[in-house]
């Protein structure tokens, strides 16, 4: 049956191309899903992704842009599930079961991701580096799957339980008027294993952009800035990137907001971006700003917490 599927998707994609250079169909400007069976294989064609040469990364391909035509590879999930395309077994391809997942399902299909150059015709597909071995597709027609995962990706994406990490303040919960408060945050990279339409995806979430919010009408960022701490003897007279000075007395409510990019995978695929981000604010924190004032006192806030100028000590 599924020897079928593949050689009646092959006709069908011969026929299609066939008609379009005949009618002269223009191909489409815009990024879009290009999955669909190949001579051996389920193709994801590199007009739809492409490496960005300065990060390593995928970003969306536009036709005519000068980022895509640095990227010389394209991908697939081979259904074969052979080397080369022969019939010798590749890492466990051929004893490998996928097995359904509910009593009514389908079995999966073994596939292995592979990558070409997109330059060269009828190319030689190699195995995509980051793949360890074969995994399975759970669906008859697996190029649905993956357009129908691409297609709903950003709201599961904006629906992980995301940490946004902790937003810190030096010196806190007071500081000084006039004084730079040094701010940063903690957050870093996550990583989650969802299932999606019954296949296993891997989304990242890396945090990339921090807006503060420091209370007293002035903001900072977008940054890519996620700031530091210091070390407490440079409080209030070290300026950080991130830090914010105080022109008037008061208690002002400070958050963080952080915007993460994603990427996903699917069964072990290379590594698409989720075009959108996801942004969240930490919990409020109150900044106390307080003026200076000199006096002689007898002790400590250590011997005497109700010592004139101590915190929590009543004003005189």
């Amino acid at each position: 049956m599924q020897t079928f599927k593949r050689v009646t998707a092959a006709l069908l994609a011969s026929t299609f191309m066939a008609l379009a250079m005949q009618w002269g169909i223009a191909s489409a400007k815009d990024p879009k899903i290009d999955i669909g069976y190949v001579d051996n294989g389920l193709n994801l064609s590199a007009t739809q992704w492409t490496r960005d040469p300065a990060t390593g990364s995928f970003i969306p391909f536009v036709e005519g842009s000068s980022t895509g035509a640095e990227d010389p590879n394209q991908y697939m999930a081979d259904v074969h599930c052979r080397s080369g395309g022969t019939d010798t077994p590749d890492r466990g391809c051929l004893t490998m079961e996928c097995p359904a997942k509910t009593p009514d399902g389908e079995e999966g299909t073994p596939v292995i991701w592979r990558q070409a150059p997109k330059s060269i015709t009828n190319p030689t597909w190699t195995d995509y580096p980051a793949v360890s071995g074969p995994t399975c597709l759970y669906d008859p027609q697996p190029e649905n799957v993956l357009a129908n995962i691409a297609a709903r990706i950003l709201n599961d994406f904006r629906q992980l339980p995301i940490n946004p990490g902790t937003f810190e303040a030096q010196p806190f919960p007071h500081t000084l008027k006039g004084g730079p408060t040094n701010f940063y945050t903690t957050t870093n990279e996550q990583t989650f294993d969802l299932t999606i339409l019954g296949q296993a995806v891997h989304l990242t979430a890396t945090p990339a952009n921090y807006s503060y919010t420091f209370g007293d009408g002035t903001t900072l960022g977008p940054t890519p800035a996620a700031g530091y701490p210091i070390p407490e003897t440079e409080w209030l007279t070290t300026e950080t990137r991130t830090s914010h000075s105080y022109t008037n007395t008061g208690n002002y409510p400070a958050t963080i907001t952080t915007s993460f990019t994603g990427t996903y995978s699917v069964n072990n695929g290379p590594p698409l971006p989720i075009n959108g981000t996801l942004d969240i604010t930490t919990p409020t924190k109150t900044i106390h700003v307080w003026k200076t004032e000199k006096a002689l006192v007898a002790d400590t806030c250590q011997e005497n917490p109700n010592s004139w100028g101590c915190p929590g000590a009543e004003s005189r």
